[in-house]
């Protein structure tokens, strides 16, 4: 009873935590139009430092944040900071439900490379579910075709970018708390969003011919008290939602879990419809159904060959 109920809790606490980090990409995909992504990065990564810190007491006392790993964990979180950018701009171009169906490739990516780095055995139908899902990709994305946007490959290089992170977060081994590493990425995001500030924060290169380069290029302005409130709170989303997810890959195995970071497609398509009346058209829906279920598959394969669970 202990053991089921530990794990309903933790598809709970992952249930909440998705749908809290579902409201910052709301917000985000509204401010893309008037305010560039690097002012909206740095009001962000500046709100959750507080947030952040208190969680580090929480969990250990701020001298986990000292730590002699302190290098990796800030190339980890530089890892995130090319995944979260690159996803931020798709938002920008793409409805909210097609940006987030085809970040969900990470788990494809990071089957692909668990071999070259980290020496995995990847079976035959993994293999296959793999390149399933890959051809699901091509459905929703559509290469060659007149309704083939560029800013569609903007969520498979933050696919990747993610997966690069998660295998670099493997081979860091527990070492690490996620407080920590959450810490020093939220840093990595802070320094990034101070460079491409220092770029284009002047306008000089604002490109608003596509929605991705303008909320790219767009120099700073300055916010109204609304949208500077949107914009801070998305630190404190980040540090919440981090807080949820944390919590229910403590309280129940990650295999269980992982399988419900799902339901942010049902979020990208309320949101994108009550906001926005975005919704996939039938041959994405094919697309979408393709690379969901090649993910399932191989986080079902890892639960398999996770041998039998715990008993209390």
């Amino acid at each position: 009873m202990v053991l089921r109920s530990r794990r309903l809790n933790g598809i709970l606490f992952l249930l909440a935590g998705i749908a809290v980090f579902s409201v910052q990409d709301l917000i985000l995909k509204f401010l893309s139009g008037a305010y560039p992504l690097h002012e909206a990065m740095v009001m962000r990564s500046l709100a959750a430092i507080p947030a952040l810190l208190l969680m580090a007491v929480w969990d250990g006392g701020l001298a986990t944040l000292a730590s002699r790993g302190w290098r990796a964990m800030a190339a980890r979180g530089v890892l995130n900071f090319c995944a979260y950018t690159a996803y931020y701009l798709a938002l920008a171009a793409l409805p909210l439900a097609t940006t987030v169906a085809l970040f969900f490739t990470a788990p494809l990516f990071i089957t692909a490379l668990s071999v070259p780095f980290l020496g995995e055995r990847v079976t035959g139908a993994r293999w296959m579910a793999l390149l399933t899902g890959f051809a699901g990709v091509l459905i929703i994305v559509r290469p060659g075709s007149a309704l083939f946007d560029w800013a569609a490959l903007l969520p498979l290089l933050s696919g990747l970018f993610y997966a690069a992170a998660q295998i670099f977060a493997r081979r860091m081994g527990v070492r690490e708390s996620a407080t920590a590493m959450s810490f020093y990425s939220n840093l990595a995001f802070l320094g990034g969003a101070t460079i491409l500030s220092a770029i284009f924060g002047g306008g000089a290169f604002a490109e608003e011919g596509q929605a991705s380069l303008g909320f790219l290029t767009r120099g700073w302005s300055e916010p109204s008290l609304r949208d500077l409130f949107l914009m801070l709170s998305c630190g404190v989303i980040a540090a919440v939602g981090l807080t949820f997810l944390t919590q229910a890959y403590k309280l129940a195995e990650a295999s269980l879990v992982a399988p419900f970071e799902y339901t942010a497609l049902i979020w990208g398509l309320t949101w994108g419809w009550l906001f926005w009346q975005d919704w996939p058209e039938p041959i994405e829906w094919a697309g979408i159904a393709v690379l969901v279920a090649a993910g399932l598959i191989l986080l079902y394969g890892d639960r398999q060959s996770a041998g039998p669970e715990p008993q209390p």
